[in-house]
Protein backbone atom coordinates (compact mmCIF):
# COMPACT_ATOMS: atom_id res chain seq x y z
CA UNK A 1 0.00 0.00 0.00
CA UNK A 2 1.62 3.51 -0.86
CA UNK A 3 1.72 6.27 2.28
CA UNK A 4 2.10 9.59 1.83
CA UNK A 5 5.02 10.30 3.76
CA UNK A 6 7.59 8.44 6.10
CA UNK A 7 7.24 11.19 8.40
CA UNK A 8 4.25 11.46 11.31
CA UNK A 9 1.84 14.73 10.44
CA UNK A 10 3.35 17.35 8.49
CA UNK A 11 4.14 20.72 9.82
CA UNK A 12 5.47 21.91 6.48
CA UNK A 13 1.83 23.58 4.50
CA UNK A 14 -1.48 22.94 4.87
CA UNK A 15 -0.80 21.85 1.02
CA UNK A 16 0.08 18.53 2.53
CA UNK A 17 -3.09 17.92 4.42
CA UNK A 18 -5.60 15.48 2.60
CA UNK A 19 -9.33 15.84 1.65
CA UNK A 20 -11.75 17.04 4.25
CA UNK A 21 -14.69 14.16 4.04
CA UNK A 22 -17.16 16.83 3.01
CA UNK A 23 -15.32 18.00 0.27
CA UNK A 24 -14.90 14.42 -0.82
CA UNK A 25 -18.52 13.71 -0.52
CA UNK A 26 -19.69 16.75 -2.66
CA UNK A 27 -16.93 15.39 -5.11
CA UNK A 28 -18.71 11.57 -5.76
CA UNK A 29 -22.37 13.20 -5.62
CA UNK A 30 -21.25 15.32 -8.62
CA UNK A 31 -20.06 12.15 -10.16
CA UNK A 32 -23.96 11.25 -11.25
CA UNK A 33 -24.28 10.96 -15.04
CA UNK A 34 -23.21 13.75 -17.61
CA UNK A 35 -23.11 16.99 -17.55
CA UNK A 36 -22.18 20.34 -19.27
CA UNK A 37 -18.85 20.94 -19.76
CA UNK A 38 -16.63 24.15 -18.82
CA UNK A 39 -19.39 25.57 -15.93
CA UNK A 40 -22.55 24.74 -18.13
CA UNK A 41 -23.30 22.17 -15.28
CA UNK A 42 -25.49 22.68 -12.34
CA UNK A 43 -22.97 22.45 -9.80
CA UNK A 44 -21.25 25.61 -11.25
CA UNK A 45 -24.57 27.33 -11.55
CA UNK A 46 -24.82 26.74 -7.87
CA UNK A 47 -21.42 27.52 -7.10
CA UNK A 48 -22.16 30.89 -8.69
CA UNK A 49 -24.86 31.05 -6.47
CA UNK A 50 -23.19 30.71 -3.31
CA UNK A 51 -20.58 33.14 -3.73
CA UNK A 52 -22.61 36.30 -4.12
CA UNK A 53 -24.54 35.25 -0.95
CA UNK A 54 -21.44 35.07 0.42
CA UNK A 55 -19.38 37.93 -1.10
CA UNK A 56 -22.55 40.13 -2.14
CA UNK A 57 -24.73 40.44 -4.89
CA UNK A 58 -22.65 41.65 -7.76
CA UNK A 59 -19.41 39.14 -7.30
CA UNK A 60 -18.42 36.93 -9.91
CA UNK A 61 -16.77 33.59 -9.12
CA UNK A 62 -14.87 31.82 -12.10
CA UNK A 63 -13.34 28.47 -10.68
CA UNK A 64 -9.85 27.88 -11.10
CA UNK A 65 -7.00 24.54 -10.88
CA UNK A 66 -4.90 27.08 -8.40
CA UNK A 67 -3.71 30.24 -6.77
CA UNK A 68 -1.06 31.34 -9.57
CA UNK A 69 -3.67 30.41 -11.80
CA UNK A 70 -6.58 32.63 -10.17
CA UNK A 71 -3.92 35.81 -9.02
CA UNK A 72 -2.40 35.92 -12.84
CA UNK A 73 -5.80 35.85 -14.24
CA UNK A 74 -7.37 38.55 -11.37
CA UNK A 75 -4.55 40.89 -12.07
CA UNK A 76 -4.72 40.83 -15.86
CA UNK A 77 -8.33 42.73 -15.79
CA UNK A 78 -6.93 45.74 -14.68
CA UNK A 79 -2.91 45.68 -16.07
CA UNK A 80 -2.03 47.18 -19.52
CA UNK A 81 1.55 46.69 -20.82
CA UNK A 82 2.86 49.37 -19.10
CA UNK A 83 1.65 49.24 -15.53
CA UNK A 84 3.02 47.72 -12.54
CA UNK A 85 1.83 46.18 -9.02
CA UNK A 86 2.57 47.74 -5.60
CA UNK A 87 3.00 44.28 -3.16
CA UNK A 88 5.25 43.37 -0.30
CA UNK A 89 8.59 41.59 -0.81
CA UNK A 90 6.93 39.06 0.94
CA UNK A 91 4.18 38.39 -1.45
CA UNK A 92 3.36 35.06 -2.55
CA UNK A 93 3.50 36.17 -6.50
CA UNK A 94 6.96 37.78 -6.02
CA UNK A 95 8.36 35.20 -3.74
CA UNK A 96 6.36 31.89 -5.60
CA UNK A 97 5.11 31.91 -8.42
CA UNK A 98 8.12 31.84 -10.77
CA UNK A 99 7.62 35.12 -12.11
CA UNK A 100 4.26 34.05 -13.83
CA UNK A 101 2.56 37.92 -13.10
CA UNK A 102 5.95 39.21 -15.23
CA UNK A 103 5.76 36.17 -17.82
CA UNK A 104 2.10 36.03 -18.38
CA UNK A 105 1.43 39.10 -18.00
CA UNK A 106 4.70 41.15 -18.49
CA UNK A 107 3.91 43.30 -15.72
CA UNK A 108 6.22 44.70 -13.35
CA UNK A 109 5.92 43.88 -9.63
CA UNK A 110 7.03 47.07 -7.27
CA UNK A 111 8.35 45.44 -3.99
CA UNK A 112 7.62 46.90 -0.68
CA UNK A 113 9.76 45.93 2.45
CA UNK A 114 7.80 45.19 5.50
CA UNK A 115 8.48 44.31 8.40
CA UNK A 116 5.37 41.52 9.53
CA UNK A 117 4.40 41.36 5.83
CA UNK A 118 1.40 44.03 6.13
CA UNK A 119 1.71 47.05 4.36
CA UNK A 120 0.30 50.37 4.73
CA UNK A 121 -1.17 53.86 2.88
CA UNK A 122 2.11 55.57 3.33
CA UNK A 123 4.36 52.39 1.54
CA UNK A 124 2.03 52.65 -1.03
CA UNK A 125 2.11 56.90 -1.27
CA UNK A 126 6.03 56.57 -1.50
CA UNK A 127 5.69 54.95 -5.03
CA UNK A 128 3.00 57.28 -6.17
CA UNK A 129 5.32 60.19 -7.03
CA UNK A 130 5.84 58.38 -10.82
CA UNK A 131 2.54 58.30 -11.74
CA UNK A 132 2.12 60.32 -15.35
CA UNK A 133 6.00 59.80 -15.77
CA UNK A 134 6.69 57.89 -19.05
CA UNK A 135 9.69 56.77 -17.68
CA UNK A 136 8.26 54.64 -15.35
CA UNK A 137 6.02 51.86 -14.84
CA UNK A 138 2.57 53.33 -13.92
CA UNK A 139 1.70 51.97 -10.61
CA UNK A 140 -1.88 50.64 -11.38
CA UNK A 141 -2.56 47.63 -8.92
CA UNK A 142 -2.06 47.44 -5.20
CA UNK A 143 -1.90 43.60 -4.47
CA UNK A 144 -2.59 42.50 -0.46
CA UNK A 145 -2.60 38.72 1.06
CA UNK A 146 -5.08 37.72 3.55
CA UNK A 147 -3.07 35.90 5.58
CA UNK A 148 -0.06 37.05 4.55
CA UNK A 149 3.15 35.09 4.42
CA UNK A 150 4.09 35.79 8.15
CA UNK A 151 1.12 34.51 8.85
CA UNK A 152 -0.31 37.59 10.30
CA UNK A 153 -3.65 39.32 9.60
CA UNK A 154 -4.97 42.66 8.19
CA UNK A 155 -8.17 43.47 10.36
CA UNK A 156 -11.41 45.16 7.49
CA UNK A 157 -10.58 48.90 9.21
CA UNK A 158 -6.71 48.20 7.78
CA UNK A 159 -8.07 46.77 4.35
CA UNK A 160 -10.69 49.59 3.81
CA UNK A 161 -7.89 52.13 4.56
CA UNK A 162 -5.73 50.44 1.83
CA UNK A 163 -8.82 50.49 -0.65
CA UNK A 164 -9.81 54.43 -0.21
CA UNK A 165 -6.05 55.37 -0.35
CA UNK A 166 -5.79 53.23 -3.35
CA UNK A 167 -9.08 54.20 -5.38
CA UNK A 168 -8.14 58.14 -4.12
CA UNK A 169 -5.21 57.43 -6.71
CA UNK A 170 -6.98 55.42 -9.46
CA UNK A 171 -5.26 51.74 -8.53
CA UNK A 172 -7.21 48.88 -7.89
CA UNK A 173 -7.04 46.71 -4.36
CA UNK A 174 -6.27 43.01 -5.10
CA UNK A 175 -5.97 40.65 -2.64
CA UNK A 176 -4.50 36.82 -2.55
CA UNK A 177 -6.51 35.18 -0.41
CA UNK A 178 -5.04 31.76 -0.19
CA UNK A 179 -5.69 32.11 3.68
CA UNK A 180 -8.64 34.39 3.73
CA UNK A 181 -10.70 31.61 5.57
CA UNK A 182 -7.85 31.82 8.39
CA UNK A 183 -7.97 35.12 8.32
CA UNK A 184 -11.49 35.53 9.32
CA UNK A 185 -12.00 32.72 11.20
CA UNK A 186 -9.26 33.96 13.43
CA UNK A 187 -11.12 37.83 13.62
CA UNK A 188 -14.54 36.66 14.15
CA UNK A 189 -15.80 38.08 10.92
CA UNK A 190 -17.28 37.24 7.95
CA UNK A 191 -15.54 36.86 4.58
CA UNK A 192 -17.42 39.40 3.20
CA UNK A 193 -16.51 42.07 5.66
CA UNK A 194 -12.47 41.77 4.41
CA UNK A 195 -13.56 42.04 0.94
CA UNK A 196 -16.33 43.69 -0.43
CA UNK A 197 -17.75 45.79 2.47
CA UNK A 198 -13.73 47.05 3.15
CA UNK A 199 -13.53 47.86 -0.94
CA UNK A 200 -11.26 45.27 -2.19
CA UNK A 201 -12.21 45.09 -6.31
CA UNK A 202 -11.13 41.11 -6.50
CA UNK A 203 -9.18 38.59 -5.22
CA UNK A 204 -8.26 34.80 -5.09
CA UNK A 205 -10.12 32.92 -2.88
CA UNK A 206 -8.14 29.69 -1.63
CA UNK A 207 -10.13 26.60 -0.95
CA UNK A 208 -7.09 23.87 -1.86
CA UNK A 209 -5.27 25.10 2.08
CA UNK A 210 -8.75 24.53 3.67
CA UNK A 211 -9.63 21.26 2.72
CA UNK A 212 -10.51 20.98 -0.92
CA UNK A 213 -8.37 19.16 -3.36
CA UNK A 214 -6.87 21.52 -6.41
CA UNK A 215 -10.12 24.17 -6.14
CA UNK A 216 -9.62 27.74 -5.86
CA UNK A 217 -11.09 30.78 -7.47
CA UNK A 218 -10.82 33.94 -8.80
CA UNK A 219 -13.92 36.03 -7.20
CA UNK A 220 -14.58 39.50 -9.27
CA UNK A 221 -16.05 42.15 -7.02
CA UNK A 222 -16.78 44.90 -9.27
CA UNK A 223 -18.80 44.29 -12.18
CA UNK A 224 -16.99 46.84 -14.57
CA UNK A 225 -14.01 44.88 -13.68
CA UNK A 226 -16.12 41.43 -14.82
CA UNK A 227 -15.88 41.11 -19.02
CA UNK A 228 -12.64 39.96 -19.98
CA UNK A 229 -12.51 37.34 -17.34
CA UNK A 230 -13.78 34.34 -18.85
CA UNK A 231 -11.34 34.99 -21.91
CA UNK A 232 -8.17 35.28 -19.62
CA UNK A 233 -9.21 32.24 -17.87
CA UNK A 234 -8.86 30.44 -21.07
CA UNK A 235 -5.53 32.01 -22.21
CA UNK A 236 -4.71 31.33 -18.54
CA UNK A 237 -5.09 27.60 -19.03
CA UNK A 238 -7.45 27.68 -16.22
CA UNK A 239 -10.86 26.40 -17.50
CA UNK A 240 -11.85 23.04 -16.28
CA UNK A 241 -13.58 20.83 -18.59
CA UNK A 242 -15.52 18.85 -16.31
CA UNK A 243 -15.68 22.34 -14.02
CA UNK A 244 -19.06 20.30 -11.77
CA UNK A 245 -15.83 18.37 -9.66
CA UNK A 246 -14.05 21.97 -9.21
CA UNK A 247 -17.56 24.15 -8.18
CA UNK A 248 -18.58 21.46 -5.69
CA UNK A 249 -15.41 21.52 -3.69
CA UNK A 250 -16.34 25.46 -3.44
CA UNK A 251 -19.46 24.90 -3.02
CA UNK A 252 -19.05 22.43 -0.33
CA UNK A 253 -16.65 24.50 1.34
CA UNK A 254 -18.75 27.68 1.60
CA UNK A 255 -22.20 25.51 2.97
CA UNK A 256 -22.82 26.20 6.71
CA UNK A 257 -19.46 27.44 6.89
CA UNK A 258 -17.10 24.78 6.77
CA UNK A 259 -14.69 26.53 5.38
CA UNK A 260 -14.54 28.28 9.12
CA UNK A 261 -14.52 25.25 10.91
CA UNK A 262 -11.85 24.31 8.80
CA UNK A 263 -9.98 27.11 9.75
CA UNK A 264 -11.02 27.94 12.64
CA UNK A 265 -9.31 24.67 14.01
CA UNK A 266 -6.26 24.91 11.68
CA UNK A 267 -5.36 28.52 14.12
CA UNK A 268 -6.59 26.78 17.35
CA UNK A 269 -3.53 24.29 16.34
CA UNK A 270 -1.14 26.74 15.83
CA UNK A 271 -1.75 29.01 18.95
CA UNK A 272 -1.51 25.54 21.15
CA UNK A 273 1.68 24.77 19.27
CA UNK A 274 3.10 28.72 20.12
CA UNK A 275 1.87 28.20 23.36
CA UNK A 276 3.68 24.77 23.73
CA UNK A 277 7.26 26.19 23.28
CA UNK A 278 6.09 29.62 24.38
CA UNK A 279 8.80 28.99 27.92
CA UNK A 280 11.39 27.75 25.98
CA UNK A 281 15.20 29.24 26.24
CA UNK A 282 16.45 29.77 22.99
CA UNK A 283 13.17 29.80 21.23
CA UNK A 284 11.49 33.17 20.29
CA UNK A 285 8.30 33.87 17.54
CA UNK A 286 9.20 36.44 14.92
CA UNK A 287 5.54 36.91 14.25
CA UNK A 288 2.82 36.75 15.86
CA UNK A 289 0.69 33.98 15.54
CA UNK A 290 -3.01 35.21 13.73
CA UNK A 291 -3.43 32.09 11.76
CA UNK A 292 -2.09 28.95 11.27
CA UNK A 293 1.28 29.45 11.18
CA UNK A 294 4.03 29.84 13.54
CA UNK A 295 7.59 31.20 12.99
CA UNK A 296 9.90 30.67 15.76
CA UNK A 297 13.51 30.66 16.04
CA UNK A 298 15.17 27.72 17.48
CA UNK A 299 18.85 26.93 18.04
CA UNK A 300 20.30 25.82 15.03
CA UNK A 301 21.37 21.75 16.41
CA UNK A 302 17.26 21.42 17.34
CA UNK A 303 16.33 22.54 13.64
CA UNK A 304 18.49 19.90 12.25
CA UNK A 305 17.13 17.08 14.93
CA UNK A 306 13.55 17.95 14.54
CA UNK A 307 13.92 17.70 10.60
CA UNK A 308 14.88 14.16 10.82
CA UNK A 309 11.48 13.49 12.18
CA UNK A 310 9.25 15.31 10.69
CA UNK A 311 8.60 17.70 7.49
CA UNK A 312 8.65 22.12 7.93
CA UNK A 313 10.15 24.78 6.36
CA UNK A 314 12.91 26.88 7.20
CA UNK A 315 12.04 30.34 6.47
CA UNK A 316 15.16 32.57 7.44
CA UNK A 317 18.52 30.36 7.88
CA UNK A 318 20.77 33.50 8.89
CA UNK A 319 18.60 33.66 12.16
CA UNK A 320 17.25 29.93 12.21
CA UNK A 321 14.04 31.12 11.72
CA UNK A 322 11.30 27.97 10.78
CA UNK A 323 7.73 27.52 9.57
CA UNK A 324 5.31 25.33 11.01
CA UNK A 325 1.66 25.29 9.38
CA UNK A 326 -1.22 23.38 10.68
CA UNK A 327 -4.19 22.01 9.01
CA UNK A 328 -7.91 21.48 9.40
CA UNK A 329 -6.80 17.78 9.79
CA UNK A 330 -3.94 18.71 12.04
CA UNK A 331 -5.02 17.21 16.00
CA UNK A 332 -3.94 18.18 19.42
CA UNK A 333 -2.26 14.46 19.75
CA UNK A 334 -0.27 15.99 16.69
CA UNK A 335 1.19 19.01 17.82
CA UNK A 336 1.17 17.73 21.71
CA UNK A 337 3.30 15.03 20.13
CA UNK A 338 5.54 17.72 18.09
CA UNK A 339 5.66 20.07 20.94
CA UNK A 340 7.39 17.23 23.48
CA UNK A 341 10.14 16.09 20.74
CA UNK A 342 10.71 20.09 20.38
CA UNK A 343 11.38 20.64 23.95
CA UNK A 344 13.63 17.78 24.41
CA UNK A 345 15.43 18.88 20.89
CA UNK A 346 15.91 22.42 22.15
CA UNK A 347 16.36 21.31 25.86
CA UNK A 348 19.90 18.83 24.12
CA UNK A 349 21.19 21.86 21.79
CA UNK A 350 20.73 24.48 25.00
CA UNK A 351 22.56 22.02 27.01
CA UNK A 352 25.21 21.14 24.62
Amino acid sequence: MLTSTPFPKSFASDNHAGVHPAVLTAILEANAGDALAYGGDAWTTAMKDTFRAEFGAHATAYPMFNGTGANVVGLGLVLRAYDAVLCPATAHINTNECGAAERVLGAKLVTLPTGDGKISVDDIRGQLSVLGDEHHSQPRVVSISQVTECGTCYTADEIAELAEFAHAHNLFLHMDGARLANAAAELGCSLRSLTTDAGVDLLSFGGTKNGAMGAEALVVLRPELDAPASFLRKQGMQLASKMRFVSAQLTALLTEELWRENAAHANVMAHRLAEGIADLPGVSLRYPVQSNAVFPALPEKAIAELQQRYLFHVWDAAENVVRWVTAFDTTPEHVDTFVADIRLAVQEAVGS
